[in-house]
């Protein structure tokens, strides 16, 4: 498995959800803001979560599997960003930074998902 990239990214993904945690913090209360905030915060922490168990995984397999799931919660926690970043619920000072380092964090799982199925697929059985 890629040894030096998960510790990077379990990192970074940790620092994520809890600027995800503050930035739901901000939105406004309102029931549509409350939804929101709801997924924002359920997408948003699970894609740390489900690096750390990739990390931990038992086989390339279960690896690219979980990566495969942080990859598609990064990419729900970015939709449900740029819902508030469009409806204008929070100043861009507080979600630009927030909405970029999730751009960057769907490319990184995409690179490292890519990557090791394309290692998985060229092993032999």
């Amino acid at each position: 498995m890629a040894p030096e990239k998960p510790e990077d990214i379990k990192d970074r993904t940790f620092r994520f959800a809890l600027s995800i945690i503050s930035l739901a913090e901000l939105l406004p209360d309102t029931k549509p803001a409350a939804v929101i905030a709801k997924q924002l915060v359920r997408a948003g922490t699970s894609v740390g979560a489900n690096v750390e168990e990739a990390v931990a995984a038992h086989s390339r397999a279960d690896f690219v599997y979980k990566m495969n799931i942080a990859l598609r919660e990064s990419r729900e926690t970015n939709y449900w960003l740029r819902i508030v970043k469009t409806k204008g619920w929070v100043s861009p000072q507080s979600i630009d930074s927030v909405l970029d380092e999730s751009e960057q964090i769907m490319r990184i799982l995409g690179a490292i998902v890519s990557k090791a199925r394309g290692r998985r697929k060229g092993q032999s059985t």
